[in-house]
């Protein structure tokens, strides 16, 4: 390996994941995790916590991350809430080793979580993981009993690709970065064609709808709650908060916040 081909690998990795819509966080107890780890058919894995006949909730990671950027709501989950965390395919603990860049593939597996029992869910996605809940919910009207999007990325205008990250694509340098940074790279750089396919089914969408974003977010621009509240028009009502001064890392940085729209989400509709 030149010197030239590690040292834009590393610089790729450094940059993918300040691009990324969702890095891991500071890492939960190991051992606290891993009690909650439930594996699932076709290669996937999940954390679950809470009740397990309570009201399901949902939680859709962003890219790159796994379910564990979850761990305060799941170590800490609401009174009388199931919680399911899914790795995303291609993520955490789950296959496959390759990137699954289609939002409609992610948004099967995450529709295998959907209650067969007639409960339903709440569908919580952050960043990239707001797009995949929103496609659940478009996709099972039925199923979904309210869509809470936190700092999602939505609005195909609004992304935008750096000069590097087609880098990332090339066999010798992909080949150099780690699996979720290689995979999210991958989902970002399919994502704007995604979106727009998106776009004409975000209608569909009958659920209550809470949106959730920082206004200071530099990775997720706030002008996409605009864009959901424009394209939202079948949604039985939507409830919007900004956060002033508020980053993209909500999930962590206003994990309170979070959780307290996660419990209105179940009570009432907005």
């Amino acid at each position: 390996m030149s010197v030239a081909v590690a040292r834009h690998a590393g610089a790729l990795v450094v940059l993918l994941a300040t691009l990324g819509c969702a890095p891991q966080r500071p890492a939960a107890p190991a051992a606290a995790l891993e009690a909650l780890r439930r594996p699932l058919p076709g290669g996937l894995s999940a954390l679950v916590a809470g009740v397990p006949d309570g009201p399901r909730v949902i939680l859709v990671h962003g890219t790159p991350g796994s379910a564990s950027g979850w761990s305060e709501l799941l170590l800490d989950p609401p009174p009388g809430l199931e919680l399911v965390a899914l790795d995303r395919p291609g993520f955490g603990r789950s296959g496959p080793e390759a990137a699954v860049t289609r939002l409609a593939d992610q948004a099967e597996a995450v529709a295998r979580l959907l209650p067969n029992d007639g409960r339903g869910a709440v569908l919580v996605g952050h960043s990239l993981g707001g797009a995949i809940a929103a496609r659940v919910a478009a996709e099972h009207p039925g199923e979904v009993l309210a869509l809470v999007l936190v700092a999602a990325s939505l609005d195909p205008a609004l992304e935008k690709v750096h000069p590097l990250q087609p880098l990332g694509a090339w066999p010798p340098l992909r080949a150099l970065l780690p699996r979720a940074i290689r995979n999210a790279n991958a989902e970002l750089l399919a994502l704007q064609p995604e979106l727009v396919e998106l776009g004409a089914l975000l209608p569909r969408i009958t659920a209550p709808v809470r949106i959730l974003h920082g206004t200071a977010d530099a990775l997720v621009p706030v002008a996409n709650v605009d864009y959901l509240r424009r394209r939202l028009t079948g949604a039985r009502c939507i409830d919007t908060l900004l956060l002033p001064g508020a980053n993209h890392f909500l999930p962590w940085n206003a994990s309170e916040r979070v959780r307290a729209t996660i419990e209105a989400a179940v009570r009432s509709a907005c």
